[in-house]
């Protein structure tokens, strides 16, 4: 069982976080100003969600305090494109924009916890047959070869691989990986990934993305 701490508050934010992913069979543990979710750090969280705007400590001061390993995604009413950047170039995997949709967040908590535990258990490399991605490096190999990817490119292929197998929807993989590509959008996904499937092309046979008609894609292979 994943150990989630909040850091956030709001009483009825931090209310709906916690019961929403306790029913999903996380273990919850909530703080209510910077200072305490420094103090609860200790209880070595296996992801963070954290406001910004905080009593005590800010989100910002909070994160120099977490270990680079662990996760944290900030979930702020702040939507500037240049406070994401400067969040996910500090440290955060994620950054979600109050007001949210819970499901979105729980996709978003799901996703950075399997990548997560890919780090740990590889090392920081996710395979998938031949195919190599090294998401501390951000390079992907295949059958040996660099295979050089756009920015688009690379944070598609990461979320399908991360996925094992699950088929995503254009309009689900546009909101895993909007803030790392917020240029992308949903009419362009396709040209994405098929650009992308070219590259794949261009080194093996093996067809490692997989459309499905009507719903969205998937990775294919051992991942």
């Amino acid at each position: 069982m994943s150990k989630i701490l909040i850091v956030e508050d709001d009483e009825d934010i931090g209310a709906v976080l916690q019961r929403e992913l306790t029913k999903d069979g996380f273990e919850v543990i909530r703080a209510v100003t910077g200072t305490e979710g420094r103090m609860m750090l200790g209880q070595n969280p296996d992801l963070i969600l954290m406001d910004l705007m905080l009593p005590g400590l800010t989100g910002e001061e909070l994160l120099t305090h977490i270990p680079k390993e662990t996760p944290v995604i900030a979930v702020s009413a702040r939507s500037s494109v240049d406070d994401k950047v400067s969040l996910l170039s500090e440290g955060c995997v994620d950054y979600i924009t109050k007001p949210f949709d819970i499901k979105e967040l729980k996709a978003r908590v799901n996703v950075a916890l399997r990548i997560a535990e890919g780090k740990k258990s590889n090392g920081g490399r996710i395979t998938c047959g031949d195919m190599l991605i090294d998401t501390d490096k951000h390079e992907v190999s295949v059958c040996g070869r660099e295979l050089k990817l756009t920015r688009t490119e690379y944070a598609i292929l990461k979320m399908l691989a991360t996925g094992k197998g699950r088929v995503i929807s254009k309009s689900e993989l546009l909101d895993l990986i909007k803030t790392e590509t917020p240029d992308c959008t949903e009419s362009s996904v396709k040209v994405h990934v098929s650009n992308l499937r070219k590259k794949i092309k261009d080194i093996t046979d093996t067809e490692y993305i997989e459309a499905v008609w009507g719903i969205g894609f998937k990775i294919k292979g051992d991942s």
